[in-house]
């Protein structure tokens, strides 16, 4: 399977608390529920596109929880792509911490995660999708196991909050395979990774 990550951000970078103000408060966060102002229609649909062509998730343990204790309890709404998806295909949740998974078809993932994951990418064909999850993210990333990266960038700066790439981690090279925005300004960026990145002395516009 292919590893892809979907994560929305703000433009300075910021993944924390974006769905509602009591979200996530950790560290003192204030500033919680910035994408509901800025979402719309057009968003909505390419995420829906997204979870429908999943064949089977991976989570975090946080960002789990999140989601069993919203879509996992949520009653099936008849007409959502996200509900069906998430509540009818395989989901993995890395933690060493967590003993009991209360939504259905779960399997933690305990031990040699690196181990796992390749074991999972390796199983079968289709798209292993992490959706949130920044600890983990971050992980996927500097163990190169990150496939495709997908950004869903609001337009607004937060100020504080936990960032998708932090100050320090591995440096990435990366292709952009599509971008676009939407009406509301929420621009779509889809990157490949493509190992380090080169560093070079930038030339003179004489030197071109």
């Amino acid at each position: 399977m292919r590893l892809t990550t979907t994560t929305m951000i703000t433009v300075d970078g910021v993944m924390q608390g974006l769905g509602a103000p009591d979200e996530d408060r950790r560290g003192g966060f204030e500033r919680g529920g910035w994408q509901a102002p800025l979402w719309d229609g057009e968003a909505g649909a390419f995420l829906d596109q997204v979870y429908e062509r999943a064949d089977a998730f991976l989570f975090g343990r946080r960002t789990y929880e999140i989601f069993a204790g919203s879509w996992g309890t949520w009653a099936d709404p008849g007409d959502s792509p996200i509900w069906t998806a998430l509540n009818s295909r395989p989901k993995y949740v890395a933690s060493t911490t967590l003993t009991e998974a209360r939504w259905a078809d779960t399997t933690v993932l305990s031990g040699d995660l690196a181990a796992a994951v390749g074991e999972l990418k390796a199983s079968r064909g289709g798209e292993l999708q992490v959706h949130g999850s920044g600890v983990l993210i971050r992980w996927l990333l500097g163990n190169q196991l990150v496939d495709q990266i997908t950004l869903l960038v609001c337009p607004v700066v937060v100020g504080q909050g936990t960032r998708l790439f932090p100050d320090t981690g591995p440096d990435l090279a990366l292709e952009l395979v599509e971008s676009r925005s939407t009406r509301r300004g929420v621009t779509i960026q889809i990157y490949r990774p493509t190992g380090r990145p080169r560093y070079e002395t930038a030339k003179l516009p004489s030197e071109h």
